[in-house]
Formats: C-alpha cells, sequence, structure tokens
C-alpha cells in the first residue's frame, strides 16, 4: 500500500513538475514575442520622428504637390494611432492588423513623396534631404528586420500554445493567439508596354 502511495506521488509530482515547465514554456515564448514588438515599437517611432523633417523640407521645394505632402501626414498619423492600438495590445489579430493596414499606407504615401522628389532636382541635391531620405531608408530596413523577428516569435509562440500536450496547459491559462504583422506592399506601377 505504500509502495502505490508513493509510486503516485511521484507520478503526481512529475506531471505537475510537467505542467509548470510547459507553463513556463508559453510565458517565455509569450514575452519573447512582446520584446519583438517592442523592437517593431522603437523603429517605426525613429521612422514618424523622420516623416515631419522630411515634410518640412520637401515644403519648400514641392509647392504645387500639397495634396502629396498632407497625404504622408495623413497617413503618418493613421500609423502613429495603429501604433498605439498595437503597443496597447501586442499580438492581438485587430490592433496588428490595424498597424498593418496603417503602415501599407504610410509606405504608400512615402513612396509617392520620394517619386515626386525626383522631379526636383534642387530637392534631391539638397544636403538635408539626402541625409533625412538615407536615415529613413536604413530604418525601413531595421523595420524590415524587427518585423521578421517579431514575427518569427510570434510563430514560436503559436506552435508552442497549440501542439499537443502544450494546447492542454494553454487552454487551461487562456494563452491566447497571437498576430503576425503583415504590412502589404503598396501597389506597384506597371511599366507600360510598347509594341511596334
Amino acid at each position: 500500500m505504500i509502495t502505490g502511495l508513493v509510486v503516485l506521488l511521484v507520478l503526481g509530482a512529475v506531471v505537475l513538475f510537467w505542467g509548470v515547465g510547459i507553463y513556463n514554456g508559453l510565458v517565455t515564448a509569450r514575452n519573447a514575442f512582446k520584446n519583438a514588438f517592442a523592437q517593431i515599437d522603437v523603429q517605426l517611432t525613429r521612422r514618424y520622428d523622420l516623416i515631419p523633417n522630411l515634410v518640412e523640407i520637401a515644403k519648400g521645394y514641392l509647392k504645387h504637390e500639397r495634396e502629396t505632402l498632407e497625404a504622408v501626414i495623413q497617413a503618418r498619423a493613421a500609423a502613429v494611432s495603429g501604433l498605439a492600438a498595437a503597443k496597447a495590445r501586442p499580438g492581438d489579430d485587430a490592433a496588428m492588423a490595424q498597424l498593418g493596414a496603417a503602415e501599407s499606407g504610410l509606405a504608400g504615401a512615402l513612396g509617392r513623396l520620394m517619386m515626386v522628389a525626383e522631379a526636383y532636382p534642387d530637392l534631391k541635391a539638397n544636403q538635408n534631404m539626402m541625409q533625412l531620405s538615407e536615415e529613413l531608408t536604413s530604418t525601413e530596413n531595421r523595420i524590415a528586420f524587427a518585423r521578421q523577428a517579431y514575427n518569427d516569435s510570434v510563430m514560436t509562440y503559436n506552435n508552442k500554445r497549440e501542439v499537443f500536450p502544450s494546447n492542454i496547459v494553454a487552454g487551461m491559462f487562456s494563452f491566447a493567439h497571437a498576430a503576425l504583422l503583415e504590412i502589404t506592399e503598396p501597389a506597384r506601377r506597371e511599366a507600360p508596354k510598347v509594341s511596334f
């Protein structure tokens, strides 16, 4: 009888340690994707801080392109709002979709600004404009790397959360699904087709 009780206690301890290990792994994975999102936050904030300076420099040269400049400012405001929502709820489907859509709009507006800037040689040659453009390009690369790290962390977390037997512990402690940050590229213009 004592041997049976000892075996039962040992088995209970094994199950308890197994459950604690799974729980701790889920918490670690959740914290990893939240940390990865914090890196995106840093880079997006840097980008948002660069944009007003870029627009101010361009204003002097692009007097006839007011709607392009306004579109960039509006897209930046929407992106800042999307980032605030995503910061409040990293991994939330709706928040990440809002941020992704806002970032897509901002990328399109910035692309149009850069295309317009190409038509103004004085603006293109402006030292401040060149420096800001270079910083913006560098920041875009950092954002891409941070987004990849975030999406990798979310995938790891979601995998841990969904596989058996971790899904039992995840369900017991309400570990929610985390959403990827997907940013669609703005529509590219097709080159005109020439035929003879």
